[in-house]
């Protein structure tokens, strides 16, 4: 094959990725408000965009693992309060706890919310998107019971904690190097191990993936474990950027991160997409924000902005499934 097919094999596959078109959304709101404001990439404005969509990708990469699975975890955001308040408490109580510790422990704490989804939705067969919705409130009601109105300060807490939030490697924040890290694992799990793939089995077609031997219901059960674990990832760092804490912490993020999967070209039945996507998604809501404001647009329009990308985003997931409908359709004919 010459090195001119290579080329146009390789566009090809790249206009067709879904990804693509997100990148291409993304680079023409960021040339546009660079345009209008030449601030808008100035480092430390980059450094606050990959700040502010940090929490929202390592959010969005767990809300992948299980929207694959073809189902959903609402109960993210509650997660991620009552995770951020512990990391709190427990700093605030003991303050020589060592910073890996804490994370381990709001990791362990979100891990064990995940456990709960997960044998609700697995064990029990109950639709997920009824369960997570009951666990967020029953997550946010322990939060407030615990809070009782109290608000933890940065002071409460330890700098070396704190540093986490703000320290930079050659100027990349460390809460973004973690959410990278955490897409690329995921992304590589979900690639190249058996039960990675055998989530978008589950999520194509959940019968037949029973049928021919793949363990449905465990591989659920860990889906939601993962999430609610990254989740709780996401509540500690959290609580080391902003410092502040009180039960309102991580209140409607969850429609967020759902919208950054859906954004992000995962299908919201299931079978296809990937974290990557998704994280791009979050990046690109997070870059919205900040341009919407930097253009001095009603933030109104932010959240119609949204709605519109999501409606997007779902039209083309169907006109890929119908395409490829037709393609399969057109092979069986000639086969015939």
């Amino acid at each position: 094959m010459s090195a001119r097919e290579n080329g146009s094999r390789f566009v090809h596959k790249l206009w067709l990725a879904r990804e693509f078109g997100i990148v291409v959304a993304l680079g023409l709101l960021v040339l546009v408000t660079t345009v209008d404001s030449p601030n808008f990439l100035s480092p430390q404005s980059l450094r606050d965009l990959m700040l502010g969509a940090a929490i929202l990708v390592v959010l969005a990469v767990g809300q992948t693992v299980v929207i694959i699975s073809r189902n959903i975890d609402l109960s993210v955001g509650a997660v991620l309060g009552l995770v951020a308040f512990a990391t709190g408490k427990l700093l605030s109580s003991a303050p020589g706890t060592p910073t890996v510790v804490a994370v381990l422990v709001g990791v362990g704490l979100g891990a064990v919310c995940g456990v709960v989804n997960g044998v609700l939705v697995a064990a029990a067969r109950v639709p997920a998107l009824v369960i997570t919705l009951g666990t967020l409130y029953a997550f946010r009601g322990i939060d407030h019971s615990w809070a009782r109105g109290e608000q933890i300060n940065a002071s409460d807490m330890p700098r070396s904690f704190l540093g986490l939030g703000t320290w930079t490697v050659l100027g990349v924040p460390v809460l973004a190097l973690i959410a990278l890290a955490v897409m690329l694992a995921v992304g590589f799990y979900l690639r190249n191990y058996r039960s990675g793939r055998e989530l978008y089995a589950i999520g194509s077609e959940p019968a037949a993936a029973r049928l021919s031997g793949i363990p449905v219901g465990r591989r659920v059960f860990t889906s939601f474990v993962v999430c609610g674990a990254l989740a709780g990832l996401a509540g500690v760092l959290y609580a080391a950027r902003f410092g502040t804490i009180d039960a309102t912490v991580g209140t409607g993020i969850e429609l967020q991160v759902v919208a950054a999967a859906v954004v992000g070209g995962v299908a919201i039945f299931g079978g296809s997409g990937s974290v990557y996507g998704a994280a791009l998604g979050a990046l690109l809501l997070t870059t919205i924000g900040s341009s919407l404001a930097v253009l001095r647009i009603n933030p109104f329009w932010q959240q119609a902005v949204v709605g519109g990308l999501i409606l997007a985003a779902i039209g083309l997931d169907r006109l890929l499934a119908v395409r490829a409908a037709n393609r399969l359709r057109g092979r069986s004919s000639h086969g015939a």
